[in-house]
């Protein structure tokens, strides 16, 4: 192992660039020539590739976004696609390649590996939805960006007594909602792994407001359904004003968490130490304190529910 890449692919989460940083510093700590690819999976198709110094890498590890830039690349899927990155890695004689990215990106990855380049994914999504790692980079910030934009709705939510919908991310995985809700304190927390009950919701904000309550702030993730919809249903069904906040691409953006920080620092140096190692096609992530590895092919398949514990508790402190 003598050159090795990296790139970031998919949607762009906080940590990223702390990420890139610990590869191309760990890396060059271990004599090796680091590459960075830009554009993710679509710059390794056109070659846009430069070699990363220890300067490369200055001064990012508090910025939100990646500084290598991110794209989707639908010509990469195709075995064609594939053919013209391996080209492209034996001209510019890359011996492994780490990815920080989500789902699609690890599939990316899989991809190269079963061609025979050895491969390390690190986990970099805000949805939290890679189940064989506790926490994937940049999902701390990402809760921290909607707690604030929580507070802030509560605020003129009491002000007009109003109910108000706050839409994050998350198509398939709750994870964004349901932390962000509990730790801000919603009514009512909307999944996508938990049927969608609209009566019961109305009838926790009915109950609120018999209680006196001035304000009701419900959470919903963006795979369960339209939150403007969704608002103008419990307002025909309570009565209660009901308004809703899309936080929308924010929620990828702004300067990432410490805790961000320190596993995307953590998972970069494993993955250099895997392709160090032979050991191409995993993956890293995070049990407890624990930086682990996995193989790529085991991490695509885990599915575990949400965690219904999590999810009980917000339901009844919510009450």
């Amino acid at each position: 192992m003598q050159t090795i890449a990296v790139l970031t692919s998919g949607g762009d989460s906080p940590g990223m660039n702390a990420a890139i940083r610990s590869v191309v510093r760990y890396g060059i700590h271990k004599e090796l020539k680091v590459l960075g690819v830009k554009q993710g999976y679509e710059g390794l198709l056109n070659a846009d590739i430069e070699e990363m110094t220890l300067s490369s890498v200055a001064d990012i590890i508090h910025r939100g976004g990646t500084k290598l830039l991110s794209a989707r690349s639908e010509r990469f899927k195709t075995e064609e696609g594939q053919r013209k990155a391996l080209n492209v890695i034996n001209i510019f004689n890359i011996d492994g390649i780490v990815v920080i990215g989500g789902d699609g990106s690890f599939r990316g990855a899989e991809a190269l590996s079963n061609h025979g380049i050895p491969t390390v994914g690190i986990p970099g999504t805000i949805d939290n939805d890679l189940d064989y790692t506790e926490y994937t980079i940049g999902f701390d910030t990402a809760v921290n960006t909607a707690l604030d934009a929580i507070s802030k709705i509560r605020d003129t939510s009491t002000s007009h007594g109003r109910a108000n919908i706050i839409e994050v991310m998350g198509r398939d995985c709750g994870d964004l909602a349901l932390y962000a809700g509990l730790a801000g304190g919603a009514e009512s927390i909307i999944v996508p792994e938990v049927p969608f009950d609209l009566d019961r919701v109305c009838n926790k904000l009915l109950q609120g407001r018999n209680r006196g309550k001035l304000h009701s702030l419900i959470v919903l993730a963006e795979g369960v359904g339209n939150a403007m919809e969704i608002g103008d249903q419990i307002q025909e069904k309570t009565g209660i004003e009901t308004r809703a906040t899309i936080l929308g691409h924010i929620q990828r953006g702004g300067t990432p968490s410490g805790r961000d920080r320190m596993m995307a620092s953590q998972m970069g140096a494993k993955a250099v130490d895997l392709l160090i190692q032979g050991e191409g096609s995993m993956v890293v992530g995070i049990k407890g304190k624990e930086i682990i590895a996995v193989p790529i092919s085991e991490a695509l398949k885990t599915k575990t529910p949400i965690d219904e514990k999590t999810y009980e508790l917000a339901d009844i402190l919510s009450k």
